[in-house]
């Protein structure tokens, strides 16, 4: 089988595809921060979010209710900088699948990754109360930064010198 990519472009394709999974795996993840309330453990990250407080009408108090889950709708995700959030990281790693995806293919298929698509998709790569940060958001943050560092450098020498035809 054919392939349009290097040695170089080869270990590339595979760091990338680890990178994107590594910043997904992160992101859908609900353990960006760890702190407590009410006594018990939380955790969130953008758009999920571990033992959160509600209000007990029966009761007229604060419970904790004890289940990982997603916020209801997205205006209930706490603060418009965590919206904004949510949007740039998803964003981040649809490009970073995309890109690895591509690099992917470009190991089975021939003249599909020329050093010029090598180096724009490496640019892509280059674009993507007391608590403690939880191992999510650093899952995501390495593997964002494993991409724009190693993977970008790795990307300017992944495709194949074009033929030149005589035509």
């Amino acid at each position: 089988m054919a392939s349009s990519l290097t040695c170089t472009g080869v270990i590339w394709a595979l760091l990338s595809f680890l990178c994107a999974a590594t910043s997904c795996v992160g992101f859908f993840m609900p353990y960006w921060l760890w702190g407590s309330q009410l006594g018990k453990s939380v955790s969130f990250g953008t758009f999920r979010r571990c033992s959160y407080p509600v209000h007990d009408e029966s009761r007229q108090m604060m419970v904790m209710v004890e289940e990982c889950g997603r916020y209801a709708s997205f205006q209930g995700i706490p603060s418009v900088e965590w919206r904004i959030c949510t949007i740039v990281t998803g964003l981040g790693c649809g490009l970073l699948l995309l890109v690895a995806l591509t690099a992917l293919m470009g190991c089975c298929v021939s003249e599909l990754i020329s050093r010029t698509v090598g180096r724009v998709a490496g640019g892509i790569q280059f674009l993507g109360g007391k608590c403690e940060i939880g191992w999510a958001y650093y899952c995501t943050g390495a593997g964002a930064a494993t991409a724009m560092l190693l993977c970008t450098w790795l990307a300017c020498f992944s495709g194949k010198k074009q033929k030149q035809y005589p035509y």
